[in-house]
């Protein structure tokens, strides 16, 4: 049996996709969850998991998953966990040594906001050995529609922190140019429009309509919070004496957006 391990934005419709491609897929989350086959009870799952994906929010709430009282780390069955929260890759390489040596371990963070969960089109970062990467395929391939191996277990992630933290410096310069824009008078979907064919082109701004944070604040509990949470990853594996100026500007920024109308 498979289990996913935090149903939210992302986890509940990665499950959806795993239960209509037909595998034995059931999730869990401290919340209730209004979603077939998910339960806040973990104990309900722990003996029958032999597979794990984890997409819960943060290094907190995945050490709570793994290593807590009868969690999962020293589940009877479970033969392979997949690390698909975005967290940081100091962390993630660490597990190797935290988890059992008989339990495969893949980091498989993922990327494309909500709508491309509910569509099956994740972009996928793995990390992991090929064999490994190799018999996990076919759940990436319910999920998602790029895959991309960087290299051994860690990798992934490492992959994962950088894209997150151009995709936060985008999304804090789009809303920042959209403000600026209000104040000239420009029309919002018109400038956008020239954002989408012209040089500044860039996900966040072509995904605006789509993109469910797209006018978010911040907020404890929202994607815009994560992406704070997400640069805060990628400064944790920076190379040694790297500047950090522009990554904490990006940052800060983040941090201070408020609603947009």
């Amino acid at each position: 049996m498979i289990t996913v391990a935090g149903c939210g934005r992302m986890g509940g419709p990665m499950l959806a996709a795993l239960r209509v491609a037909g595998f034995d897929a059931n999730g869990f989350d401290v919340r209730p969850v209004d979603q077939a086959g998910v339960t806040d009870d973990l104990a309900s799952l722990y003996d029958e998991t032999e597979i794990l994906i984890t997409v819960v929010r943060d290094i907190t709430e995945t050490d709570a998953v793994l290593f807590d009282d009868q969690c999962f780390a020293s589940a009877p069955c479970l033969k392979t966990i997949i690390i698909s929260s975005t967290l940081s890759p100091r962390y993630v390489r660490a597990l190797r040594d935290r988890v059992p040596p008989h339990i495969t371990l893949i980091d498989a963070p993922m990327s494309g906001a909500q709508i491309a969960a509910q569509e099956a089109r994740l972009s996928f970062m793995l990390g992991g050995a090929k064999a490994d990467l190799d018999a996990a395929q076919p759940l990436f391939d319910a999920m998602g529609a790029h895959f991309h191996r960087m290299g051994n277990f860690g990798s992934g992630m490492q992959a994962k922190v950088l894209n997150n933290l151009l995709a936060a410096s985008n999304t804090a310069m789009t809303r920042l140019v959209l403000d600026w824009a209000d104040a000239a008078g420009l029309d919002e979907r018109k400038l956008l429009n020239l954002i989408h064919t012209s040089s500044g082109q860039n996900w966040f701004a072509s995904g605006f309509d789509s993109i469910e944070f797209a006018r978010d604040g911040l907020a404890a509990d929202n994607t815009i919070g994560i992406l704070v949470k997400d640069v805060q990853s990628a400064l944790d594996a920076a190379p040694e004496g790297a500047d950090l100026s522009l990554p904490q500007m990006v940052q800060t920024q983040i941090g201070q957006l408020t609603p947009r109308k």
